[in-house]
């Protein structure tokens, strides 16, 4: 039997894989859980592994699997639209319409402008004009209007987010605490990160324990899109 504590943590980390496909941070843990330290992260952690409910994977970092569930567990609801997206509906970045044949429709691919180089990192210069344009899958999009952008920086990489990735954008203003957004700061400054509320204030939180948290007034923050998707190329 799981005490209250384990029982939470067990159903933030599942929800969070099922989510995102990423398991949450001991920050991320320790704020879900209202816990003072992260040492309390660690012991309710080894405490699910020895019990059989999660295992940790080696050689990888903040990498949890979860093995089973409690007896009588219900996943909860579809709320918060998962990380996988489905099919292009409208905007920049839309797949061609297929006419009504008879026969099955084939896969369209879908082009999406380029819109210079993001930072995951170090600060660099706002979003550039369009440079060129991808081809990615129309499955890889949702509706709406979509950019990518080029990553540079390592302070996504736990979120799986490295540098030289590019990472595919639907356009928008609004984002839900946990989002991974491209965020404009003072109108100068673009960057990604995982978009949180604190206060008044909004908090963008990177994926990387070597970087800081940085807080904003809410007027220095615009939100310019979510992460919908990421290419990645292997030499």
């Amino acid at each position: 039997m799981l005490t209250r504590k384990q029982h939470e943590l067990l159903m933030f980390i599942q929800e969070r894989l099922k989510e995102t496909g990423v398991p949450p941070s001991f920050d991320e843990m320790k704020d879900a859980l209202d816990l003072k330290s992260k040492s309390g992260i660690h012991r309710l952690i080894t405490a699910l592994e020895e019990r059989g409910f999660i295992r940790r994977l080696p050689n990888r970092a903040r990498a949890l699997e979860v093995i089973k569930m409690p007896d009588g567990y219900v996943p909860s609801p579809a709320g918060r639209r998962p990380f996988t997206p489905s099919v292009v509906d409208g905007g920049l970045g839309r797949a061609p319409a297929v006419p009504n044949t008879g026969h099955e429709a084939h896969p369209v691919s879908a082009t999406v402008p380029v819109m210079g180089r993001i930072a995951a990192g170090t600060p660099i210069s706002a979003i550039q004009e369009n440079t060129h344009s991808i081809t990615v899958a129309p499955e890889m999009l949702g509706s709406g209007e979509h950019y990518a952008l080029e990553v540079k920086g390592d302070s996504m990489v736990e979120a799986g987010i490295f540098d030289g990735d590019t990472v595919v954008i639907r356009r928008g203003e609004t984002a839900t605490p946990g989002d991974i957004i491209v965020a404009l700061v003072d109108d100068e400054e673009a960057t990604l990160k995982r978009f949180r509320r604190k206060g008044d204030s909004i908090a963008l939180e990177a994926a990387n324990p070597n970087y800081e948290t940085r807080l904003f007034g809410a007027d220095r923050v615009q939100v310019q899109g979510k992460l919908v998707g990421l290419i990645r190329q292997y030499h």
